[in-house]
């Protein structure tokens, strides 16, 4: 196996030297001429004599101490307590596995009744509904005023069999639909020139 191995990886490598990029030297220009510094001579000058500072024949011999005071010694040392037993924490070997308890709770089946109607001469809002609920099997008719003065009446009825229907139907009606007034601003009228 390691040799399929050595032989793929082998294989591989062979494969790839053909995508590499051949690395290009770069050459450096030698210098053309190289110069030799020149010697330096320093012009001569004319030599100065230094005159030797004097010397102080009497030096103060400083002081000695003739007395020294050794530092007191620790005799007594309190050595730190070592700790020669140790509790292992315990381990917690099993747990209880909590138990789930699928509940189902039961309900009663809806039972409603609701109604509400509208009728406001001044904004032209007329409109009423009336819905009744016994378990999955919902009745209700609801109507508004359309702005062309007909009435719009929608019975509907919704179970678990039929789905929703709706039947819709018009009628005229007698009711005087409020328009709405448009405001008219008179324009100012200039008088005179700029």
């Amino acid at each position: 196996m390691a040799f399929k191995f050595l032989a793929a990886c082998a294989l591989f490598a062979v494969a790839n030297a053909g995508l590499q990029q051949p690395i290009n030297p770069v050459y450096h220009a030698a210098p053309i001429n190289f110069a030799q510094p020149a010697l330096f001579k320093p012009a001569q000058q004319q030599q100065q004599y230094y005159a030797q500072p004097t010397l102080l024949k009497q030096v103060a011999q400083p002081a000695l101490v003739q007395t020294y005071a050794q530092p007191a010694l620790v005799k007594t040392y309190a050595q730190p307590t070592v700790v020669k037993s140790y509790a292992q924490p315990t381990v917690v070997k099993s747990y209880a596995q909590p138990t789930y308890v699928k509940q189902v709770e039961e309900y009663a089946p809806a039972n409603y009744e609701f109604s509400y109607s509208v009728h406001d001469e001044h904004t032209g809002d007329v409109k009423s509904q009336h819905e009744t609920r016994h378990g999955d099997q919902v009745q209700g008719q609801y109507s508004l005023l359309d702005s062309d003065g007909h009435q719009r009446i929608v019975d509907y009825t919704a179970d678990e069999h039929n789905g929703f229907n709706a039947v819709v139907r018009r009628e005229p009606t007698n009711v005087k639909i409020a328009q709405p007034v448009q405001k008219v601003i008179a324009q100012p009228a200039y008088v005179g020139h700029y």
